[in-house]
């Protein structure tokens, strides 16, 4: 399983020197006009002052006639800009700010939803990318109905439109999830979107078939997203007779200034692993699909994308390696059941992807440790178990972690392994260097509040260990470090075994909730 995930966060950029906007949630527009009468009034004595908000602005009965009808005429533009087909026209309906509020609580609340999200909090808080007393559940809501701008709905084929939005603010977004309704048309989302499993493993072979699968969907989000973007961005550029092939380079550059709004202030205090997850599919995906556009044409970059998708985020982050058909490094988990079963309980397994390596790089570094260790990442995978006598199984102290990383060279490895242990103290309390328990050069041991920690480093491999003991430890990163047989073993063509992500899970579950409002500027 990967981190829990975010859906349809849609993402706009600036083309060259040019500011295009869409405002979403509570217009934009509407609140600087009113921001603007507000400071009139003040300089009017005689005008009575404004009591309280003004009301939520509705649209009109005309406007909502105007805005479905607006839908085949988007549609059609959709369809000429991907050159996918219309198999049928769209359902639309209108729907009100807290229905969609409903919607995304009946989300949240979704029985496996909810389970993914809460081992995701608890592994996501024992790598140190969330605080111990940090809760990711109210604040991923609170995101989300800040965020969301609209959406398409693949299980009943419809586009669900905002009745608190003026219609021309709505027309881009409707470009963008039209371009889901036909994507949909061609390749069933429902089905398409859910490769991965939420099943807890059990023996090796299950282990590794999570590892094998672990990254699919946060891949084929990433597609969705940057193709609908890609539409979206062409939609508003239009009438200026521009497009993205007009400057291919300039759009992917202004892609990296996507949720940079101070509309949003939600976002702008969320966690690293939070923000980056929720733009990944629309900055990277775009940056992808505008490749695909230059090398394939739009049949190539979208039906061609949709038949023969991606696996990984190392794809979507170095589309030329998905294009040449390079082989994607998956490290092989070996049968730790006969040593942990008896204490522990399987909690979680899966793939340490290139994704999740630059924001834990980034949160352990900074940016410049991430731009640089991260491109160094040659494959990842990591197993937590959670301890059978834990009296609090809510606790990261329930749980015991195995981390296995595998980099281009054995100098990147020791520049993790180092990064690694300085960020220890951050994560754990009286963390202390234990040297006499040390067995080497290539190993370093420390005791913290949570039991021993050990990090080896072994050529490219760089192994960690959090609270298991020490003698168990040292078993366990034997059995991890010799399943890795060289390169031939532990690389598999990307066409053959996609995988998912750390965080694959949390750009999931929110990419499905629908367009988010970060998503929709040009800068």
């Amino acid at each position: 399983m990967s981190i829990l995930g975010l859906r349809r966060a849609t993402a706009l950029l600036v083309m060259v020197g040019m500011t295009v906007g869409v405002a979403l949630g509570q217009s934009t527009a509407q609140g600087k006009q009113d921001a603007g009468q507000s400071s009139s009034a003040q300089k009017q004595p005689s005008q009575k002052p404004t009591q309280g908000p003004k009301p939520e602005m509705r649209i009109t009965p005309q406007q909502a006639r105007e805005l479905f009808a607006s839908v085949d005429t988007i549609l059609h533009f959709a369809s000429e800009d991907t050159e996918l087909p219309i198999v049928h026209k769209v359902k639309r309906r209108l729907t009100t700010r807290a229905a969609v509020e409903k919607y995304l609580e009946d989300k949240m609340k979704n029985g496996k939803d909810a389970r993914r999200m809460e081992r995701s909090e608890i592994v996501l808080k024992k790598f140190g990318m969330l605080d111990e007393d940090f809760h990711l559940e109210p604040f991923l809501m609170s995101l989300l109905k800040e965020q969301i701008a609209g959406y398409y709905d693949s299980k009943t084929k419809t586009v669900n439109l905002l009745d608190w939005v003026a219609p021309d603010e709505q027309k881009p977004v409707l470009a963008h999830e039209l371009t889901h309704a036909l994507q949909d048309q061609r390749v069933n989302l429902t089905q398409w979107d859910h490769q991965s499993s939420d099943a807890r493993s059990k023996n090796v072979a299950e282990d590794n078939r999570h590892i094998a699968t672990d990254e699919t969907d946060t891949a084929r989000d990433a597609v969705l997203e940057g193709q609908a973007m890609a539409v979206y961005v062409d939609y508003e550029l239009k009438p200026f007779g521009r497009s993205i092939l007009t400057n291919p380079e300039g759009v992917k550059k202004m892609a990296d200034a996507q949720g940079t709004s101070a509309s949003s202030p939600v976002l702008a205090r969320a966690p690293l692993v939070l923000h980056d997850s929720l733009l990944f599919p629309y900055q990277a995906g775009l940056k992808f699909e505008v490749d695909m556009l230059v090398d394939k044409g739009r049949k190539g970059a979208f039906a061609g994308v949709l038949d023969h998708p991606p696996s990984s985020t190392y794809e979507i982050m170095n589309p030329r390696a998905y294009e040449d058909h390079v082989k994607v490094p998956v490290l092989t988990m070996p049968d730790v059941h006969g040593l942990l079963d008896a204490q522990y309980n399987p909690y979680d397994v899966g793939v340490m992807g290139q994704l999740d390596v630059r924001m834990l790089t980034e949160l352990y570094g900074g940016p410049n440790m991430a731009a640089r260790l991260a491109p160094e990442w040659d494959g990842g995978i990591y197993y937590v178990a959670q301890k059978k006598s834990a009296p609090d199984k809510d606790s990261t102290a329930s749980t015991a972690l195995l981390y296995l990383s595998q980099w281009k060279t054995p100098e990147a490895a020791q520049a993790f392994a180092k990064m690694y242990a300085g960020e220890l103290g951050q994560q754990y309390s009286h963390v202390v260097e234990d040297t006499r328990d040390e067995s080497g050069q290539e190993e370093v041991i420390y005791n913290s509040n949570e039991g021993p920690m050990l990090i080896s480093t072994h050529g490219r491999l760089v192994f960690v260990s959090e609270s298991f003991p020490l003698p168990l430890a040292r078993k366990l990163g034997f059995l991890m470090v010799g399943a890795q047989k060289g390169d031939d073993f532990n690389v598999v063509t990307a066409r053959v075994q996609p995988m998912r992500s750390l965080t694959g899970g949390l750009v999931d579950f929110m990419q499905s909730c629908g367009v988010m409002r970060a998503a929709l500027h040009l800068y």
